[in-house]
């Protein structure tokens, strides 16, 4: 068996853009991916392409070398948009070889740990309790799910004083606890838009007394160091990885105690292929995997086996948009039951099926990244 084709095809989650991969083999078996919305997604269609060149012509059921050899065929590091499109490949090539063998992915990865993957719901905003409380019920009703995640910010985070946005954090919160079940779990992602160590650490102390599931991303990722500060000195637990794309950075970081949890992004990070030996580095360190997942319904399945089949994983996100929305290209999605995505035994490569004939219609929607401006006209992290 060899790889012989790869088309790419324009298509959307929700509000925001994907590029969907189809790899197919000589033999007709053809494998599924999508690729991370890092902003310029267009991008992707030329590097797919480039990448692809290399790779023709190889043998599909061997995933780990693909992937080996296109983190060597460049002289410097990927950088982001690469290990992305690695991923997309590799995602695919795990799904030709599960269907060629004839088994579910997370059994090529040692088969599975346990029955069935826990996920928490990303709200993605802090709406007023009242508004907070009738969307946490409705998913709850028709989900199961009893963990959710939040802003942290009730207002504008850059022309305010920033007090305010910790003292209406901690009141937000008890607010939160008081109106929901107790034994219900709330993270809270700060979105890395602070910069300075000690406002993550007064974040923390506002959410400390509620128990959150954790705090993600209060600042920018390219600073180690600062990691191990904020974590020594915050009493909550700290979650970060969705902006790391590298075993080696993971290891910095978890080197660094720069996390209680780590939150690889399996679309950015180049992949199954990569995102095991993540798992294998946070293990070592006693820390959990709970993926960053806002994606649609490839990404969720490549989620779900390698949830499936790890033995620190921890929670997945996952993102309340696209199940309610149309998404006629994929029409049997894992959705979650009693809070959980089911594992599927009996389908082989990622369990879920593509509807080509929905792919014919090019359905791209623009998407850009708003950057926050500040009283005095300089910009900020967003």
């Amino acid at each position: 068996m060899k790889i012989e084709s790869l088309e790419t095809f324009r298509q959307r989650v929700g509000d925001r853009p994907r590029v969907l991969v189809k790899i197919t083999t000589d033999s007709g078996v053809s494998g599924w991916s999508e690729v991370y919305n890092h902003g310029p997604d267009l991008a992707y269609l030329p590097l797919l392409d480039h990448l692809f060149d290399q790779i023709k012509g190889m043998d599909p059921l061997r995933p780990t070398a693909v992937n080996q050899f296109l983190h060597q065929s460049a002289r410097f590091p990927q950088g982001a948009l690469g290990t992305a499109a690695i991923a997309a490949i590799d995602h695919a090539l795990w799904d030709i070889a599960g269907k060629a063998l004839g088994v579910p992915v997370y059994q090529l990865l040692g088969g599975a740990v346990r029955d069935r993957v826990r996920v928490y719901a990303g709200l993605y905003n802090a709406p007023d309790v009242a508004e907070l409380r009738d969307r946490t019920a409705d998913l709850h009703e028709r989900f199961g799910f009893t963990a959710f995640k939040l802003s942290p910010y009730r207002r504008n985070l850059h022309n305010t004083r920033y007090g305010l946005v910790v003292r209406e954090l901690g009141d937000y919160f008890g607010d939160v606890r008081q109106h929901h079940p107790e034994e219900w779990e709330f993270a809270f992602d700060a979105h890395a838009c602070l910069w300075e160590p000690h406002q993550a650490v007064e974040l923390g102390a506002a959410l400390a007394p509620n128990q959150p599931l954790f705090l993600e991303e209060p600042i920018r990722p390219e600073y180690i160091p600062a990691w191990g500060r904020i974590r020594s000195d915050l009493r909550v637990p700290l979650a970060t990885g969705e902006s790391l794309y590298t075993t080696q950075e993971f290891l910095a970081l978890l080197t660094a105690g720069g996390a209680d949890i780590v939150q690889p992004d399996i679309c950015v990070v180049g992949g199954m292929t990569q995102m095991v030996k993540i798992a294998a580095i946070a293990e070592a360190h006693y820390v959990p995997v709970s993926p960053h997942n806002p994606m649609g319904p490839l990404a969720t399945a490549a989620n779900v086996h390698f949830a499936a089949a790890t033995t620190n994983f921890g929670i997945l996100e996952y993102g309340t948009g696209y199940q309610v929305d149309d998404i006629s290209w994929c029409p049997d999605p894992y959705l979650p039951v009693d809070g959980h995505l089911e594992l599927r035994p009996d389908r082989p490569g990622w369990g879920i099926e593509i509807d080509e004939d929905a792919l014919v219609a090019d359905d791209w929607v623009s998407w850009n990244r708003r950057v926050p401006v500040r009283p005095d006209g300089a910009t900020a992290w967003m």
